[in-house]
C-alpha cells in the first residue's frame, strides 16, 4: 500500500509536470543556463539520443580545437524548434545540417535552436562542425582533461545538457603521437602515426548523462594490470612503487563489495582512471574513466594511517558512483545529494575490511560530524535537498551538508529501517531505475514499503529541513542520592520547532565502571527509564557512541576529557566541547589548556588530528596577536618535546604538522630550518620530498632570513615538473614583497589567472594567512565582489573555497565590517551565494561575540 501511495504521488507530480510542459509546447522560452521549464519541455520532446564526437587536439595548448558532432535524436513531437545548449560565442559553430539539409540556427543566451521546419517525428540526424569551447577543457602545455559537472558539457560541445536526457557517446580523438588518451569506452582502434599525429576511436558506452562524459589526453605514464588502466604523471619512484599496485587493488576491492552489496554487477564496460596534478577535486566519477587528484592517490611508504584511509575512501567513493550516480542518476540536480550520500555511505562500508585495526565508527564520526556542523551551525545553512530553478546555479548546491550531513542522515535511516530491509530496498531501487533517472521520492517509496516508519515525515525533517537540534538533559535524585528521573529534550538552534528522530547513547561514568544507556529521541522530550535507581554518576557523556546529531550537554568536569578510555566517547566529548566553545558556553582559555593536555596524552591518530585541528583553530582564529606571540614558543617546545619521545611514526607526523603550522617565531623557525636543512632528525619521523617542499613554503611564509637559499635549493630539489610549476606559482605570495603580493591579488581579477584552482586556493591561504592580514585586508572587498564571477567561471567547489581562503581566515572587526557592508549593499544577492558567504565567515561572525584568547594582565 505504501508503494502504491508513493506511486500515486509520483504520478500526480508527473501529470503536473506534463501540464507545465504542454502549456509551453508550442514555444520555447530560453534563458541563460538550463531552466527547469526548458528541461521539462525537452524531456517531453526527446526520446532516444546519441552523440558521436570528434576532437582534433593540437599540441599547442593555445590553438583552437576543431571538432564535429553527429547527434542522433528521436523526437516525440516537432511542435517547437529544438534547442541545443552551447555556452560559447556563435562564431564557434561553423556549420549545421539537419537530415541532410544545411540550416542557419538561431543563437540566444547560450543556446542555438534548430528550426522545426527541418525536423521530423522519429529519428533525426544533426551534423555540427564547431570549435570546442574551453571553459571546462583544462588545457596545459602537454596534457588536457574535461570536467563537465554539473552542466558544463555545453561549454565544450553542443548537447542537451540536463541529467535526465541520457545518451550514448561515441568518440574519436586526434592527438600528438606521443600522447596517451582515456575516455569512458574502450579504445577500439589506434591509427598509424601521420605527421606526428594519431587517431583513437573509442567504443560506445551505455547511456549516461552529459556531465559524466569525459576524456583525458597528454603526456602520461601508463600502468596496466589485469582489467584496469591507470594514467599518471608522478615520477617519484618511491611513490610509484608504494602506490601503483595498491591503487588498482583498492578499485577491485571496491567493485567486488559493491557488486555484492547491490546484487548488481559492475554496470559499465570498464573502470580505468587518470591521476591529474592539481585536479580540482579529490576525484570525479566519469563513467569508466575516473579522474583523481594525483597527490591523493600516490602516497609514499611513510604515509600516515589517516592518509591511507583517506585514499581508500576516495577510491571507494568514486567507484560507488558507478552504481549510485552513473547507473542511476538523479532526474534534476536538486537531488544531486543522492549520489553523493550513497557514495560516502558506501565508502565507509567498503573501507572497513581494508583496515580491520581501525575503529570505523570513530572514523565515520570524525570524518563527517565536525564537517557537517561547520556548515549546519551557520546562518547560511541549507537543507540536504535544495530547490533549483536553473542548472547554471547547480554548482552552488554542493557543500558539506550534502557530503557529510547526508551520510549521517542515511546511517540513521538505515538503523531506523533495519540493515537488511534497507539493503533490499536499495537493490530493488537500482534494478528499477538502471541506466535511467530517479528522484528521492522514488527511493523512499522502496524503503517505505519495508518500514513501519512514516518516512515522508522522517524525510521532511532530515532531508527538507535545515539546522540541527540542541539537546538538554534533566536529572533528578531521590533522598538516597539515586537517580529518580532522567529525561532528554530537543530544542532547535534556529528556525521552526521540530524533532529530529534519531538514536544515540549516553554514558554514565562511575569510579570503576561505566553504564551505557540507549536513547531513542523521537519526541520533544524522552524519559530514560533505565537510569532510574542508578547511583549518581561522577559525570555524564552525552552521545557517547557518536551516533546522534546535534549539540549535546557538556561534561561537568572537562578535565576528565583526555582521560576517557572509550575512543568514541572521548572523540564525541571533544567535538561537542568545540561546538559549545563556538556557542559561547565554554571558556576559551580553559579549553585551550585541556587541548594541550590532550595533545600530550592522546594515542589515537584520528583523535589526535581532531585535537591538533581544534588547537590550531583557537590559536589562529580565536586569539589576539599578543597571545599568539606569547604562546608560540610554548607550542613549539611542546611539539618538539613530543617529537623527541618514543611515539609511533603516525603520531610523530601529526606533531610535525603542528610544529610546521605554528612555528613562526624565531625559535620555531630555527627548529623548522634545521629540519628542512636535514641538520635535525627525530626518530620515526620520515619526511618525503613533498614534506620538504611544504616545509620550505612555511619558512618563506614566515619570512625566514634564509629565504633566498630556501627558494633556490627547493627549486633544484623538486623532481616532478608539475610540482615545480606549483611551487613557482606560489612564490609571489610567499615573497616578502608586498608589491608582488599585490600584483598577484590584482591578477586574480582575470579569470585566466584563476584556472589552476587548487594552486590559487593555496596562494590565497598564504596571502590571507593571519601573519599577512594587516596588509592583505585591503584585498578583501575585491575578493567578495568577485564571488559571482568566480562562480560563473570556476568549478563547483571553488566559490566556497575562495571565500574560506580569503575572508574566512579573518576574525578582525575590520574584516567583519567588509562582510557587513557587502551584505548591506547587496540586499538582492543570490541566496545560494549569500549562504556560501555566511558559511565561510561563520567564525568571523562568532569571533565578534567571543572573548578571544589574550595575554593575562597582571
Amino acid at each position: 500500500m505504501k508503494k502504491l501511495a508513493w506511486t500515486l504521488v509520483s504520478l500526480s507530480l508527473l501529470l503536473l509536470q506534463q501540464s507545465c510542459v504542454s502549456h509551453h509546447k508550442d514555444q520555447l522560452f530560453l534563458e541563460e543556463g538550463i531552466s527547469i521549464e526548458l528541461a521539462q519541455h525537452r524531456k517531453a520532446q526527446i526520446g532516444d539520443l546519441s552523440y558521436v564526437l570528434h576532437f582534433d587536439i593540437p599540441k599547442n595548448d593555445t590553438a583552437k580545437i576543431k571538432a564535429s558532432e553527429l547527434c542522433l535524436v528521436e523526437l516525440k513531437h516537432v511542435a517547437t524548434d529544438l534547442a541545443f545548449d552551447f555556452q560559447v560565442d556563435s562564431s564557434f559553430v561553423r556549420a549545421v545540417s539537419v537530415n541532410g539539409e544545411e540550416v542557419s540556427p538561431r543563437f540566444e543566451k547560450g543556446h542555438f535552436t534548430v528550426p522545426k521546419a527541418f525536423l521530423k517525428r522519429g529519428q533525426n540526424e544533426i551534423h555540427i562542425d564547431f570549435i570546442a569551447g574551453e571553459q571546462s577543457l583544462n588545457r596545459n602545455p602537454d596534457y588536457l582533461y574535461t570536467l563537465l559537472v554539473p552542466a558544463r558539457a555545453s561549454t565544450l560541445f553542443p548537447c542537451f545538457d540536463q541529467p535526465d536526457l541520457k545518451a550514448r557517446f561515441g568518440l574519436q580523438l586526434e592527438v600528438p603521437a606521443l600522447w596517451e588518451v582515456l575516455s569512458g569506452g574502450e579504445i577500439l582502434k589506434k591509427s598509424a602515426a601521420v605527421n606526428g599525429r594519431v587517431k583513437y576511436t573509442f567504443a560506445e558506452e551505455k547511456p549516461m548523462s552529459t556531465y559524466l562524459f569525459s576524456f583525458v589526453a597528454g603526456r602520461f605514464s601508463v600502468y596496466e594490470k589485469e582489467n584496469m588502466r591507470l594514467l599518471y604523471r608522478e615520477n617519484d619512484p618511491e611513490k610509484r612503487e608504494a602506490s601503483l599496485d595498491s591503487i588498482l587493488t583498492l578499485h577491485d576491492q571496491a567493485k567486488g563489495f559493491l557488486s555484492l552489496y547491490t546484487d548488481y554487477p559492475f554496470p559499465f564496460g570498464k573502470l580505468d582512471a587518470a591521476c591529474i596534478p592539481g585536479f580540482q577535486y579529490g576525484g570525479m566519477e566519469h563513467v569508466g574513466a575516473i579522474q583523481y587528484r594525483e597527490s591523493a592517490l600516490f602516497l609514499d611508504e611513510n604515509a600516515t594511517q589517516t592518509q591511507a584511509l583517506r585514499r581508500v575512501k576516495l577510491i571507494a567513493h568514486e567507484t560507488a558512483h558507478m552504481w549510485f550516480g552513473d547507473l542511476v542518476t538523479m532526474k534534476w540536480f536538486d537531488d544531486v545529494w543522492m549520489k553523493e550520500v550513497f557514495a560516502n555511505f558506501m565508502a565507509d562500508k567498503i573501507a572497513n575490511p581494508a583496515f580491520p585495526e581501525v575503529n570505523h565508527d570513530l572514523h565515520f564520526f570524525l570524518l563527517h560530524y565536525p564537517s557537517a556542523y561547520s556548515e549546519d551551525r551557520t546562518l547560511g545553512t541549507n537543507p540536504i535537498q535544495q530547490p533549483l530553478k536553473n542548472l547554471k546555479d547547480a554548482g552552488s548546491i554542493y557543500g558539506k551538508i550534502i557530503y557529510d550531513k547526508a551520510p549521517i542522515m542515511m546511517r540513521q535511516l538505515e538503523k531506523a529501517v533495519g540493515n537488511q530491509p534497507f539493503r533490499e530496498g536499495v537493490q530493488e531501487y537500482l534494478k528499477a531505475f538502471a541506466y535511467s533517472n530517479a528522484s528521492w521520492q522514488d527511493l523512499v517509496a522502496y524503503l517505505d514499503d519495508k518500514s513501519e516508519l512514516d518516512l515522508r515525515q522522517w524525510s521532511h525533517v532530515w532531508v527538507s529541513g535545515k539546522g540541527r537540534p540542541n539537546f538538554v538533559g534533566q536529572l533528578a535524585y531521590d533522598k538516597s542520592g539515586k537517580i529518580s528521573k532522567f529525561s532528554i529534550a530537543q530544542t532547535v538552534e534556529s528556525g521552526k520547532e521540530r524533532v529530529w528522530p534519531q538514536s544515540f547513547q549516553v554514558m554514565l561514568v562511575y569510579p570503576n565502571r561505566n553504564v551505557v544507556l540507549n536513547v531513542n529521541s523521537d519526541r520533544q522530550q524522552v524519559r530514560i527509564q533505565e537510569a532510574v535507581g542508578l547511583e549518581k554518576p561522577l559525570d555524564i557523556i552525552y552521545n557517547s557512541n557518536g551516533f546522534g546529531y546535534g549539540v549535546f550537554p557538556l561534561m561537568e568536569n572537562l578535565e576528565r576529557m583526555p582521560k576517557i578510555k572509550n575512543d568514541l566517547a572521548r572523540a564525541s566529548a571533544y567535538v561537542n566541547a568545540y561546538e559549545q566553545i563556538l556557542n559561547g558556553k565554554l571558556d576559551l582559555a580553559q579549553y585551550y589548556e585541556i587541548l594541550k593536555k590532550g595533545l600530550e596524552s592522546e594515542q589515537n591518530e584520528l583523535i589526535l588530528n581532531t585535537i591538533s585541528g581544534q588547537l590550531q583553530s583557537l590559536f589562529w582564529r580565536f586569539s589576539e596577536e599578543s597571545f599568539r606571540d606569547a604562546e608560540c614558543d610554548s607550542l613549539v617546545a611542546l611539539s618538539t618535546k613530543l617529537l623527541a619521545i618514543d611515539r609511533p611514526a603516525n603520531l610523530k607526523k601529526n606533531y610535525f604538522r603542528l610544529l610546521e603550522d605554528i612555528g613562526y617565531s624565531p625559535f620555531g623557525q630555527k627548529q623548522l630550518f634545521e629540519l628542512w636543512a636535514k641538520k635535525r632528525k627525530y626518530k620515526e619521523l620520515k619526511l618525503s620530498e613533498d614534506d620538504f617542499t611544504r616545509l620550505a613554503e612555511k619558512l618563506l611564509l614566515y619570512g625566514n632570513p634564509q629565504s633566498e637559499l630556501i627558494t633556490k635549493r627547493t627549486l633544484a630539489s623538486i623532481r616532478n615538473e608539475d610540482e615545480r610549476a606549483r611551487f613557482t606559482h606560489l612564490l609571489p605570495v610567499l615573497s616578502g614583497s608586498e608589491i608582488q603580493r599585490k600584483a598577484y591579488a590584482e591578477g586574480l581579477e582575470n579569470a585566466v589567472n584563476r584556472e589552476k584552482e587548487s594552486w590559487v586556493l593555496e596562494a590565497l591561504h598564504c596571502m590571507h594567512h593571519p601573519l599577512r592580514q594587516k596588509q592583505s585586508q585591503a584585498y578583501l572587498k575585491k575578493s567578495v565582489d568577485l564571488l559571482q564571477e568566480v562562480q560563473q567561471t570556476g568549478d563547483i567547489f571553488f566559490p566556497k573555497a575562495w571565500l574560506e581562503a580569503s575572508i574566512g581566515q579573518y576574525h578582525s572587526p575590520e574584516a567583519y565590517r567588509v562582510l557587513q557592508d557587502f551584505l548591506a549593499a547587496n540586499p538582492e544577492y543570490p541566496l545560494s551565494l549569500k549562504n556560501k558567504l555566511l558559511q565561510a565567515t561563520d567564525n568571523l561572525r562568532r569571533a565578534q561575540n567571543l572573548s578571544l584568547l589574550s595575554v593575562s594582565k597582571p
